[in-house]
């Protein structure tokens, strides 16, 4: 592949998460030549998604590359005596303290081949049902073989009153044997009656336990994401989603509810009108105070003369301490703070709160009933759109293909090429480079903050309802000072992110220690680990956990270009994902590095109508005929209608 790429570009780019991506793909729409390359397997980086076996391969490699790293000298035979090399990693450092936890039911009896799955003697691998030493043969695990067509049966069911009463049949058969002299065959019917119906529910119980065969043989059905992010209706990259025209790419569902957790008990929040009047935990007080304030953050910008004496005195203070003042109730004043803001409550300030709560009332109703929308198929999807976009216009794609090093010449202390894996050298006039992919040396005065991460695949909704396809947030806040508050998304089988009879859980917090230590505390307030005896004995109210993974990923996004060592002036950097919410910072990041390279083009504008393009006089003037019989129609509107018809082509 390297002998057949040209050998001169207008832009390189290494790496190809979101903000990568969307600049490649606003490079290439402008006229660039772009190369963009990666060195993984797959696109978007730490923004990837992948199925279950693929998230097993993913945790092997990295296990594997922080062991072993292959060292290449080709590149050195390329540099020249003007030149100098920044020589780049080959060693993914982004990703920490992985730990992985099976608690599905295990069985030895079932030989089942686990395509990319990990041997549980690996020591991040850690089994909760198994006592003995660990066996690589201890993960295919049933005693019945599923079929995909038992994956669609709805685990998280409780036992029904027929397996309650298995005990007592048992109890009745031994008390039939021992009357046995009797020759009254109505009580021998009646035993035998029994027997049949307990041996059904205990076989009905059987399907309905979630065994980790199961999960791996319906492995392709899962997408999990590496980053959990949603997208505000009326953010930044859903803007420029419709404007590009990239949302043709991709389909999305509206996030349902919005959940919060106080004092023990999950709950929905009241986000819209109709959500709050038809609150039934919310007295009338409660109802007309919260609307009073919400129409408050909505119109204090626009009267600032009116409310310029509600606020202004309160610019110093925290939004918390805000909120104490506009005499709501200390549940109005949880649910504003942790679920509709969704800000810290030590740190932020009141008009970060305001603006925060604004922007999520603003984003109401463009979708649905709440702000958030969520790609189908997982976050791994927005990445590859772009990544389309680009292609489409001219740009050149390889993957697992590592750049060694990037060339500078030492009189200008320009970057003038970059040196791949198979030795060849490809000139450029500007690179962007991923932070991950820089040396220690580069990287050696750069302080980074860290992402705490889990992924658990549960059994049922964190809060049932009689609908079963809930997509839902909660926010759980920090119990102590120095902790950060959780943020947890729940997502169904109908995002293409999990099997049927499950649902696939992402935990997000900035980091205090590993990602266990700090997520786990919430886990346990939330969830169960899946165990035999309480499917067999008792009806469970949280939800059962049957696999999870923990790890800590790199936050560069608050990171300068000058603490970079030595880099040359048209090198760029672009961070990794962030802990927010949102997308904004990959947005601004692609808009202000393209904005540096081409100060005076469109920032990814939609593409031509194909009516519009005129080849020749006799075709433009035969594509006028036909063009004055249809009416005109605008792409932004069109693209709107997608994005806002997707929900409705998902069901």
């Amino acid at each position: 592949m390297a002998d057949s790429l040209p050998s001169e570009f207008d832009v390189i780019v290494i790496g190809t998460g979101l903000p990568e991506s969307i600049f490649a793909a606003a490079c290439s729409r402008s006229g660039q030549r772009v190369l963009h390359v990666d060195s993984r397997s797959y696109y978007g980086g730490n923004w990837a998604s992948f199925s279950f076996s693929g998230l097993l391969s993913w945790i092997k490699e990295y296990q594997e590359n922080n062991d072993i790293v292959i060292e290449s000298s080709i590149w050195k035979e390329q540099i020249l005596e003007n030149e100098e090399a920044i020589v780049l990693s080959r060693k993914n450092r982004t990703i920490q303290n992985v730990e992985v936890f099976c608690y599905a039911s295990q069985n030895l009896h079932e030989d089942i081949e686990e395509t990319g799955a990990l041997q549980k003697n690996h020591a991040s691998v850690t089994s909760a049902n198994s006592t003995e030493a660990a066996d690589p043969n201890c993960l295919s695990t049933e005693e019945v073989s599923l079929s995909p067509l038992n994956s669609e049966v709805t685990a998280y069911q409780t036992p029904n009153s027929d397996t309650e009463v298995a005990p007592e049949v048992n109890d009745a058969e031994v008390t039939g044997k021992k009357e046995s002299h009797s020759d009254d065959k109505t009580s021998e019917e009646e035993t035998s009656k029994n027997k049949s119906t307990a041996e059904d529910s205990t076989e009905q119980l059987k399907k309905n336990r979630i065994a980790y065969s199961q999960i791996i043989k319906e492995g392709r059905r899962f997408n999990i994401d590496l980053v959990s992010k949603l997208l505000y209706s009326r953010g930044l990259l859903i803007d420029l989603l419709i404007k590009s025209n990239v949302s043709r790419y991709a389909e999305f569902k509206n996030i349902t509810r919005i959940l919060s957790f106080r004092e023990g008990r999950v709950e929905q929040v009241p986000c819209s009108r109709a959500d709050v009047f038809n609150n039934r935990h919310l007295t009338v007080i409660e109802k007309r105070m919260l609307m009073k304030f919400l129409t408050f953050c909505m119109e204090y910008e626009e009267h600032p003369d009116e409310y310029k004496g509600e606020y202004k005195a309160y610019e110093t203070i925290t939004f918390s301490e805000f909120l104490k003042t506009q005499k709501l109730t200390p549940n109005l004043q949880y649910f504003v703070l942790h679920s509709i803001a969704m800000t810290s409550e030590t740190t932020s300030s009141t008009i970060d709160g305001l603006k925060a709560t604004k922007n999520f009332l603003h984003c109401l109703g463009r979708y649905g009933n709440t702000p958030f929308l969520f790609p189908l198929y997982g976050q791994g999807e927005l990445p590859q759109c772009f990544c389309r976009m680009c292609a489409v216009f001219g740009g050149i794609y390889c993957l697992r293909h590592s750049i060694q090093c990037l060339v500078v010449d030492k009189e200008s202390g320009k970057c003038k090429a970059v040196i791949d894996q198979f030795g060849q050298r490809i000139n450029s006039k500007h690179f962007l480079v991923e932070d991950s992919y820089f040396s220690e040396n580069t990287c050696s005065l750069v302080q980074y903050r860290q992402i705490s991460r889990a992924v658990l695949i549960t059994d049922r909704s964190v809060l049932k309802t009689n609908s079963e396809q809930q997509i839902s947030i909660l926010t759980v806040p920090g119990e102590e000072p120095e902790t950060f508050a959780v943020r947890v998304i729940e997502l169904c089988s109908s995002t293409m992110t999990c099997m049927k009879g499950t649902y696939l859980v992402h935990l997000t917090c900035t980091s205090f220690k590993t990602a266990r230590e700090d997520l786990e505390p919430v886990v346990q307030k939330l969830f169960i680990p899946y165990t035999e005896m309480e499917i067999e004995n008792e009806e469970v109210e949280k939800p059962r956990i049957l696999w999870a993974l923990y790890f800590n990923m790199r936050d560069s996004s608050k990171v300068s270009r000058n603490c970079y060592n030595d880099l040359p002036p048209n090198v760029y950097v672009c961070s990794g994902p962030d802990c927010g919410l949102g997308n904004d910072n990959a947005v601004k990041q692609a808009e202000t590095l393209f904005q540096q390279i081409c100060p005076n083009e469109d920032f990814c504008p939609p593409p031509p109508n194909p009516e519009d393009i005129v080849l020749d006089e006799e075709s433009s003037q035969s594509e006028a005929s036909e063009s004055s019989a249809i009416p005109p129609n605008s792409e932004t509107p069109k693209e709107n209608t997608n994005i806002g018809n997707s929900e409705e082509s998902c069901e």
